[in-house]
């Protein structure tokens, strides 16, 4: 009996074993099965891009600086050319190299075309702004009247004596204050210059007229744009006004609309009376409400701003760049007034199509929008899933294209510090756009539609400066630092003092 007991209580010990060892396969067998698969899915998912560890609800807003380029810089030196963060409840991604500008804006243009709005935008472009509006219907009608029309090669002809005859201005009062060995404010000096030229172009006055009220706001609208503003990102802060820079765009916008109001106004009383100037404005008040697009009269004021921010401020800041660069560079200098000297001579004023003819002053240019961009950062927005350089981009995350980085990246700039116009001589990079290791005017369908205006301002301002004038700021270097905002111009004014290299009185009067 005790037997039978003893072999029935083994028996029943070998069925739970073996009841047990069939249960830890069947585990085993279902447990590297979902692992495997779920590895798979996972491998299949490409994973998101490098970056620092994120904190709740701020995200990365902790580690950004007034200069966000630069702090964009910084942290691809050390999580590499792609880097993700959060700004708040906002995905971003950070791109830094040649590559990956081109695989974004070139490669999944469409993905990325669309641009991330503000609260300070929406309410200074009446929400209308075709710089910040989607890729759609309105966007590809004012694009291509942009292209065509308003910035076509026949405008630009027709406004060329207007150009010309502002320039003129502008040497005259340098020349005065030369002439009286005077220390003079360049900054302001060009500012005037830049913004008279697309004043008279746009609205057919000189913003002289209108006691510099145009340039006040044009200042102001740059730098709101730039500011980061914490309630567009933190989803629960959205109905505050913690910067203040919702109340400050309100005060912009009234400003800007008055005076804006007050300009057309006038105008619409002259058209009724016959009187046109076949300016821009006159352009686009013949299409409002006549368009297969809706343009209204926020529309127009909108596109105006555009063209005022775009046109002015950014010339203005690239030019002062390059004198800035051409001052502490005085052997660059030298170089650049021999070529102008050898193909212009002092008979005459270096006019917009001498251009092509000034390889050494083109590149001058390059190697200012190198190191300076005036805009440092491209930004977009992605409409779908993506993935790009082997990472996931999800819909809805805000890219940043560092060009400012871009351009100091010694993988693919040699001594990347230092001002060498040379190096362009040595290379077809252009800045048109299909170059990505120089992209000042963006590229693709988002590419500014104002490029050879501004590079004709730009050769025919910077070549009068450097033809008409020795440039001198005393015992020190012209300082280089930057302020922040949407444009990065130099954060103090330059002051200096220019002699005269040649007669002007009979070709400027």
């Amino acid at each position: 009996m005790a037997g039978k007991l003893g072999n029935h209580i083994t028996n029943t010990m070998d069925t739970v074993h073996f009841l047990l060892l069939f249960s830890s396969a069947v585990f085993a067998f279902f447990f590297f099965f979902f692992f495997l698969r779920s590895t798979a899915v996972k491998n299949n998912n490409p994973p998101p891009p490098p970056g620092p560890r994120r904190l709740p609800i701020i995200g990365h807003l902790h580690l950004l600086t007034p200069l966000l380029h630069h702090t964009f810089h910084r942290l691809s030196e050390k999580y590499g050319p792609l880097v993700q963060l959060h700004l708040g409840s906002v995905p971003c991604v950070v791109a830094s190299t040649p590559e990956l500008a081109k695989e974004f804006l070139r490669t999944n243009e469409l993905v990325f075309s669309s641009r991330k709005h503000s609260t300070a935008i929406d309410i200074i472009t009446y929400d209308s702004s075709f710089a910040f509006s989607p890729y759609g219907p309105y966007w590809k009608y004012v694009k291509k009247l942009c292209t065509y029309e308003l910035l076509g090669a026949r405008n630009l002809s027709h406004f060329q004596p207007i150009r010309v005859s502002e320039l003129n201005r502008f040497l005259k009062a340098v020349t005065e204050k030369a002439e009286a060995e005077e220390v003079f404010n360049v900054t302001e000096e060009v500012a005037k210059l830049t913004s008279n030229v697309i004043s008279n172009m746009m609205v057919g006055i000189r913003c002289e007229e209108e006691e510099e009220e145009a340039m006040a706001v044009i200042r102001e609208v740059t730098r709101i744009f730039g500011e980061f503003d914490v309630s567009d990102v933190v989803w629960f802060c959205k109905k505050f006004d913690f910067q203040g820079i919702r109340r400050r765009s309100e005060d912009i916008r009234r400003r800007y609309d008055a005076l804006l109001e007050r300009i057309i106004s006038g105008r619409e009383e002259k058209r009724i009376h016959g009187d046109t100037a076949a300016d821009f404005l006159d352009m686009l008040l013949d299409i409002v409400g006549k368009t297969d697009v809706n343009f209204t009269r926020d529309h127009l004021k909108a596109l105006i701003l555009d063209f005022f921010t775009a046109g002015t401020d950014t010339t203005a800041i690239a030019t002062e760049w390059a004198i800035s660069e051409l001052i502490n560079n005085p052997k660059v200098m030298a170089k650049a007034q021999e070529e102008i000297d050898d193909v212009i001579g002092t008979g005459r004023l270096l006019q917009e199509t001498d251009g092509p003819d000034l390889p050494y002053l083109q590149a001058v240019i390059k190697e200012t929008f190198r190191l300076h961009p005036p805009i440092p950062m491209l930004t977009r927005k992605s409409t779908a899933d993506c993935a790009i350089g082997g990472y996931r981009i999800p819909a809805k995350t805000l890219l940043f294209v560092n060009i400012w980085s871009i351009g100091r990246n010694p993988k693919y700039w040699e001594n990347p510090t230092e001002f060498n116009p040379e190096r362009f001589l040595r290379s077809g990079i252009d800045v048109k756009g299909q170059d990505f290791e120089l992209l000042p005017f963006g590229t693709g369908r988002r590419g500014c539609p104002g490029m050879i205006l501004a590079m004709n301002e730009l050769v025919s301002i910077i070549g009068t400066m450097v033809q008409c004038f020795h440039w001198s700021s005393g015992d020190v270097a012209v300082d280089m630092t930057e302020r922040p905002g949407l444009t990065a111009p130099r954060a103090n004014n330059l002051f200096c003092r220019a002699a005269p290299r040649m007669n002007l009185s009979p070709l400027i009067n």
